[in-house]
């Protein structure tokens, strides 16, 4: 099989660009052309805006943009000149319809299949990159083959394949996960010549930059379900510490000493053990339900039951959270100013589905609080658009400054752990707010006993009081 000249990369969001951007900047003979329908998005990719914050990646984008690197929406054109097609488009979860709320929905898949059929002259390398239900490349192979219209003795010299590569960077640290990666995983038929073949033209590609060793090479289903399970196993770690903080809450203990005690048995270790909020993006919930989906349409119902707890525990989570708001608060928020530190699911990304600030904030406004929301990468509109009915974009004000947000606030409600929040005088934030003035910290971010000097009342994650002896 020949190198890999062209590639085209269709979807232009938070899968695709950083790893086209980073391909480009590895690979500077190979033509990278990252394609979507959305005009709006593809023109802003063009400019100095971009459409969406990703730490490191506008320096690399803006040395390979019209280099080796375009951005289109004419997605047939893309698809005729490309060797290999990268698919990284959404896969939300359905939203109507049999098993609504868990099964995925594959609409854009199998469209993306039939653009793909109509484009290619030659069979293709088609690979999937965003996270699908096990057995897609299958489905997406039979949807190809039958709508193709190469001609059938043009197979000769190939054969319509399609490769499992899942994304496993993440968000906020994108760039460096593209460019060091702890494993790339290629999924591939197993017997398919035409298949092996092209797992390895795949390899080459990432062997510009990545070890030989961190390239696992798997069956396709194996591929397909470990992203899925990745995710699922990151949520339920998150989830496990955050049950274990409602339960110091209630006993005096400290959940961050807890975690400390248990991270450190090199069986469990440190990562993601810190209480918080709760867990949001794009990826955990969803990957969740359609694992829930996939474990109940595989009759195995023990297991989607254990794995639905990972997510009814972040609710309850959610929900205990904004409760201990309203309760801290004299049981009443209703019109009192409330200052939203955050609304970006995590720091160092914009990205704000699923994050754990919706949920909060409707908690909040159903109280008819006041709410005063900031957050240093995520656009007003960005934020206003998940409170737009109702009547509730007049309880919701955005502000660009975080002092602006805090002044005149009853209550200081820290959502994500931005680096910035930690800098601010809170002496200064403290003269400015109405008294009492409390602070909910749901990340455990900030030092809780100089507040407390300042003049604050302080509630975080985890943090219990001992109980009384009456």
């Amino acid at each position: 099989m020949a190198p890999v000249k062209s590639i085209c990369v269709i979807g232009a969001g938070h899968v695709g660009v950083p790893h086209a951007v980073t391909v480009a900047s590895k690979c500077p003979d190979i033509r990278v052309t990252v394609v979507d329908d959305d005009a709006r998005k593809i023109k802003a990719w063009g400019s100095a805006r971009l459409p969406f914050f990703e730490p490191g990646m506008q320096p690399t984008l803006e040395e390979v943009r019209g280099v080796n690197l375009f951005f289109s929406t004419d997605i047939a054109a893309a698809i005729a000149e490309a060797d290999m097609v990268l698919v990284s488009v959404s896969t939300p979860v359905k939203e109507t319809g049999a098993n609504a709320g868990y099964a995925p929905d594959l609409q854009h898949w199998e469209a993306i299949a039939r653009k793909i059929a109509a484009a290619s002259r030659t069979p293709k390398i088609i690979v999937e990159r965003s996270t699908v239900p096990v057995a897609t490349a299958d489905t997406m192979t039979a949807v190809i083959r039958a709508n193709s219209t190469v001609e059938r003795s043009s197979l000769s010299t190939g054969e319509w394949v399609v490769l499992s590569n899942p994304e496993f960077a993440q968000q906020g640290n994108a760039m460096l996960c593209q460019a060091s990666p702890e494993r790339v995983m290629i999924g591939v038929a197993e017997g398919d010549k035409h298949a092996e073949e092209a797992a390895r033209a795949l390899a080459a590609i990432y062997e510009r930059w990545v070890p030989k060793s961190r390239i696992l090479l798997s069956d396709l289903w194996s591929a397909e379900l470990s992203k899925m399970v990745a995710d699922a196993f990151l949520a339920q770690r998150i989830s496990s510490i955050n049950s274990i903080s409602a339960l110091c809450e209630r006993t005096g203990a400290d959940v961050s000493e807890v975690s400390h005690a248990i991270g450190v048995d090199t069986r469990i270790g440190r990562k993601y053990l810190q209480a918080s909020v709760g867990f949001g993006g794009a990826c955990y919930e969803t990957h969740l339900r359609n694992l829930v989906y996939l474990c109940k349409y595989y009759r195995l119902p023990q297991v989607g039951t254990y794995w639905e707890s990972v997510l009814k525990m972040n609710d309850y989570q959610k929900r205990r959270f904004a409760a201990n708001i309203v309760g801290k608060m004299f049981n009443t928020i209703s019109n009192k100013k409330l200052a939203v530190l955050g609304f970006a699911y995590k720091k160092n990304t914009s990205d704000t589905r699923h994050t754990v600030a919706i949920d909060v904030c409707n908690y909040l406004l159903a109280e008819r609080a006041r709410l005063s929301i900031h957050d240093p990468r995520v656009a007003a509109e960005a934020i206003g658009i998940h409170f737009s009915g109702g009547g509730l974009d007049q309880l919701v004000n955005v502000e660009t400054d975080p002092y602006a947000a805090c002044d005149g606030a009853h209550a200081l409600i820290l959502l994500t752990e931005w680096d910035m929040y930690l800098e601010l005088d809170f002496e200064k934030v403290y003269e400015t707010m109405s008294r009492p003035a409390h602070i909910f910290d749901g990340r455990n971010l900030l030092d809780h006993d100089k507040l407390r000097e300042i003049g604050f009342l302080v509630e975080g994650v985890g943090k219990g009081s001992p109980p009384s002896d009456e």
